[in-house]
């Protein structure tokens, strides 16, 4: 069936990565992974080098995204969040040399969340079975909690794409799907690389993931349901709220905004508390991780902050469970 060329607009916004950037996304984590390798091999002044060259590069990888997020994703979250991680990385790699090694750690982390991560981004068949599966799963738990009486599940309109992702909603022409950044499969992979880089025995380091990414499976459902009501339904359609938020994301179209205030502003701030807050728990079973916790609050801070407990404290705690 297909949808009205107006309702092409109001999607979940995609997210893909320019190819370029797809391919400096593989040498910044190739490069990160060789510092770990080297690492592994107590070479660690080569270790130390690699690695600051790899948050150099990752720095780049973040400036060439900041138009796509700030202009064509129009994420004010993100964008931010963007705009701090090009100082951020130059600066770690900074202290990287400056003698600050426990980076090191921090480093490992990023490398393992990029193993997990780019194989979805850069392979069209992953990335399309990831998609389908979320679609479905909230097409189900919308018709489970009975709210989206008449909404249809679809194939995706777009002309490449024979996915089936999207929600239309006849009753007011509005559509939108789901697309790889709704699969939350980028917050699946912060938990993985942080677990998977400390060390930790395996069955607590196991239990903290299967928590983790249960957890923000859930969520994310729960996330894709309430943007495809909001927009279908038009939850925030109303006079006083439109004109501020066409004019911070730059809309034209009134329609719109219910979806940006329901992903932009509610969904995304939520996220930065629900990670923090699943991080917490996490580290009930994996306490290791607020190592790295800790080496975060000592680049924002420059005060050194110890959040283990005595028995994971030391290098080398590594308490059973």
């Amino acid at each position: 069936m297909g949808l009205p060329a107006a309702t092409l607009a109001e999607t979940l916004a995609e997210t893909s990565v320019l190819p370029y950037t797809d391919v400096l996304a593989w040498v910044v984590i190739g490069t990160f992974l060789a510092g770990v390798v080297a690492d592994w091999q107590d070479r660690r002044e080569l270790a130390v080098h690699l690695t600051a060259g790899a948050w150099g590069l990752f720095a780049l990888f973040w400036l060439l995204l900041i138009q796509h997020f700030a202009f064509v994703h129009r994420s004010i979250v993100q964008t931010v969040l963007l705009v701090i991680a090009v100082p951020a990385c130059l600066f770690v790699g900074w202290k990287l040399l400056q003698g600050r090694d426990s980076l090191l750690l921090l480093s490992r982390a990023v490398a393992f969340m990029g193993l997990i991560y780019l194989p979805f981004e850069t392979s069209a068949v992953a990335r399309g079975l990831l998609i389908e599966a979320v679609a479905r799963q909230t097409a189900v738990a919308i018709e489970w909690l009975d709210l989206a009486e008449g909404m249809e599940f679809v194939e995706d309109p777009a002309a490449d794409s024979t996915l089936m992702n999207t929600f239309w909603f006849p009753e007011t022409g509005r559509a939108s799907r789901v697309v790889f950044a709704c699969t939350g499969i980028g917050s699946m992979a912060i938990f993985g690389g942080l677990i998977a880089s400390v060390r930790a025995p395996l069955r607590r380091k196991v239990v903290g993931l299967v928590v983790s990414v249960a957890i923000i499976w859930v969520l994310n459902i729960g996330r894709n349901v309430f943007i495809a009501l909001a927009n279908g339904y038009q939850w925030f359609a109303y006079d006083w709220l439109e004109g501020p938020v066409m004019l911070a994301f730059g809309l034209s179209d009134p329609a719109r905004v219910s979806f940006f205030v329901a992903d932009r502003v509610i969904s995304q701030g939520l996220a930065v508390v629900a990670l923090l807050a699943i991080a917490w728990l996490v580290s009930r079973w994996v306490p290791e991780i607020l190592e790295l916790g800790e080496e975060l609050l000592y680049l924002l801070t420059g005060n050194e902050v110890t959040l283990r407990p005595p028995a994971t404290a030391t290098d080398g705690g590594d308490p059973e469970a």
